[in-house]
């Protein structure tokens, strides 16, 4: 049985408003993390083609004993695959490899503004897989607000979904902001703050989002983990989370949020952690070039 309360996408379609994200959970790891998750209650499980783990997901899936149409499952189409027709190719590669009939929700995974033409091409191609019955829903990650907005004007399809770097140290109130207004549901990843401890901008200053003293200090008076007291802030703004984890106890821990409440002090001493400072890439960059220059200054190294 789903533990977590469902948000209505702007299509009708239901999703859980919290999941189970395997961004670098090890693919030896991650059958037993998505099946532990559904064991405790998770509906929704977001993975992605560039993880390289979607293989595992669907084997997870597949020995959960839990029927697809009870499941909410997530996967986003890499940049490298962006343009019309290889978007439908690489969407088959996705499918075989979750060994799925249909999908909940596809992600255009980054806007990719410098190749602007390759990504409204996939978008439309989206948009047909959504005609034709393949997905449920369609949306986009790391759009910024001109991005969503340029994308509506030359489809004309609202996405379901934008998920973004948002945790409490970036909680992009304006960009939710905008979600509201258009329609868009607001989707968190790294909403706990892996993306610190996973990808420090000063590797012997690494930033751990649990162990901001506001945070342990609401942990202690709620009696909840800092993990629960940050994703019930999500939860709270209206937003959703894809926590990631392979360990079983925090796998359940972190979907057991749902039978408490922060009080408004205690939701705008959480706010007030914003430094309005991204940590992952920035969408406006962020694309095949920058990262073929990145493995190349890596390679001379």
């Amino acid at each position: 049985m789903s533990k977590s309360p469902l948000i209505k996408l702007n299509n009708g379609v239901n999703m859980p408003a919290l999941g189970l994200g395997v961004y670098l959970s090890p693919p030896d790891q991650t059958a037993n993390a998505v099946r532990s998750a559904i064991e405790h209650g998770y509906r929704l499980i977001d993975t992605a083609a560039a993880y390289g783990n979607e293989q595992q997901v669907g084997d997870g899936i597949a020995g959960s004993g839990i029927k697809g149409d009870e499941l909410f499952v997530t996967t986003k189409l890499w940049i490298a695959d962006y343009g019309y027709d290889e978007t439908l190719r690489a969407f088959d590669v996705s499918m075989g490899k979750l060994k799925l009939d249909y999908l909940d929700l596809y992600l255009l995974h980054w806007p990719a503004p410098s190749t602007w033409n390759l990504t409204v091409q996939s978008y439309k191609a989206a948009k047909k897989l959504l005609d034709e019955g393949r997905v449920r829903a369609i949306g986009v990650c790391n759009f910024n607000a001109n991005h969503l907005r340029d994308l509506i004007r030359e489809i004309g399809v609202v996405p379901a979904v934008n998920q973004i770097e948002l945790h409490p140290l970036f909680n992009q109130a304006e960009l939710r902001a905008t979600h509201a207004e258009l329609g868009i549901v607001t989707q968190a990843w790294s909403p706990i703050g892996g993306v610190f401890t996973n990808h420090p901008h000063d590797p012997g200053a690494v930033t751990r989002v649990l162990e901001l003293p506001v945070v342990k200090r609401l942990s202690e008076k709620t009696g909840r983990t800092p993990a629960q007291v940050i994703l019930r802030w999500h939860f709270q703004n209206g937003v959703a989370a894809i926590p990631k984890s392979v360990n079983p106890e925090r796998i359940a821990s972190n979907i057991d949020i749902f039978d408490f409440e922060l009080t408004a002090d205690e939701m705008a001493a959480i706010n007030a952690l914003n430094t309005g400072q991204r940590n992952g890439p920035d969408p406006d960059i962020f694309d095949m070039a920058f990262l073929n220059a990145r493995q190349e200054r890596a390679t001379k190294k």
